[in-house]
Order: C-alpha cells, then structure tokens, then sequence
C-alpha cells in the first residue's frame, strides 16, 4: 500500500494559520490534497494535524484524519522525519502492509501530480531510501559571501574567487515539495540527504518556500503568472 502523509499543525508562528489560509481563493493544504488525490498514486491520503480546523479543511477537499498528532510532534522544533515516522508506525498498527509513503508538505501549492508519479518510479527502479524534491541554485553557491559584524565580505569559498561560473560544479537544494520514503527509512530516521538518496528535479520557476509574509506574496505572484499561462493555452 502506497500512502500520503501531509504534516500540518496549527501553530504556525511567522504566517499564521498558513496551512489553511486561502491562496487563489482556496485553503493552502486543498491544493496538496488535491494533487495527491489527481495522481491516483495513494491507497490513503492521511492529514496528520493537532488542529481541529485544519481537520475539519483536510476531510472537506477528500484526505483522511484518522488520528490526532500528539502535542510533542506540534511543537517549532519537531522534524519532519518525526512526523511521517509516527504516522508509519500509527498505519503499521493497524496492520497495514506499506510498501512506500510520501510526505506531501501542506504548503508545496505549485506540486505537479506528475512530478509525484516521476519520483516514484525512481524509487521503485532501484534500491533507494528516499527520492525527494529538488531544483537548482540559481546562483553558483561557490561564490557565495558573508559579511561580519563590520560589514566586511568574506566568502564561503574564497579558493574558487577566479574560478569562472560556468565551470563551478552544479548545486542543487531542497524544493520543499514532498519525499518518498520507504517505512523503514522513515522509522529508521536516515537522513534524506545522503547517498542512500536520490532526487526528482523540478524547475525552479516552479519552487518556492512559505516561509515568511515575503515568500507568500511572490507565490501569489507565481500564481498569477502560472494561471495566465495556463489560461492562454
């Protein structure tokens, strides 16, 4: 059984409420939802919340909340590899056979159904404990700077200062959008960033973090453009 798992607590601090605030005139967490549901890829879409609004939002748009998250995995600090383990272990209880589950972020409202099914099949194709999300730094990290306390720069890497752009190796980073994960790798507590792991790329014009009250507004944009393009095909 192949089963979603979308974390979404209620305390979110620095955009409140943002799991289900409306972005394009529906709740944030309905469009992951939505898109788990549209890729027929999941025997269950499981909501796992400590917030009884954002149940109440997660069973209207078709997800599960079978159980309630418990106030030790609510708090700012808890991981999301704590979060998906705990609904493992909730799903092996009830004598559930999974062969793979997907954390879906409540706040990915550019996740692409396809984008799920391309990184499943890498992870069914070989060995791989987690296949998750990633894009590209739009910039070379390598030239990357600081600056101290005095305002002077320091780079990260001062050794590669001469060395061209277009010869830096490329990096990549998160895009936040979801994991696949064997249940032993998510009960195990392996890291996803190592080579036990792979990636599923994603462009970046379609990546971006809900972090802060900056981060909304240039979603909202991103929206806005995606929705013009869509209309215009």
């Amino acid at each position: 059984m192949r089963v979603a798992v979308i974390p979404a607590r209620g305390g979110s601090k620095r955009i409140p409420r943002k799991n289900i605030r409306l972005f394009g005139g529906i709740p944030m967490i309905s469009r992951s939802i939505r898109c788990a549901l549209k890729s027929g890829l999941f025997d269950r879409i499981i909501v796992s919340t400590d917030d009884d609004e954002i149940a109440q939002v997660a069973r209207e748009y078709g997800a599960e909340v079978p159980f309630r998250r418990p106030a030790e995995l609510s708090n700012d600090h808890t991981g999301t590899t704590e979060v998906i383990a705990h609904a493992v272990r909730w799903l092996l209880n009830q004598e559930i056979d999974l062969t793979a589950v997907c954390c879906i972020y409540a706040t990915a409202p550019f996740i692409q159904s396809s984008d799920l099914a391309a990184a499943l099949s890498i992870l069914e194709s070989a060995d791989w404990k987690f296949v998750f999300s990633a894009t590209t730094f739009a910039f070379p990290i390598f030239r990357s700077f600081r600056t101290d306390e005095s305002g002077r720069v320091e780079m990260f890497y001062p050794e590669y200062f001469s060395t061209r752009s277009q010869d830096l190796p490329e990096a990549l980073h998160d895009a936040g959008q979801f994991y696949w994960g064997r249940p032993e790798a998510w009960l195990t507590g392996v890291r996803f960033f190592d080579r036990h792991s792979t990636v599923a790329m994603i462009p970046r014009w379609r990546v971006q973090d809900i972090d802060t009250a900056e981060d909304w507004e240039r979603a909202e944009m991103m929206l806005h453009v995606l929705d013009q393009l869509e209309m215009g095909q």
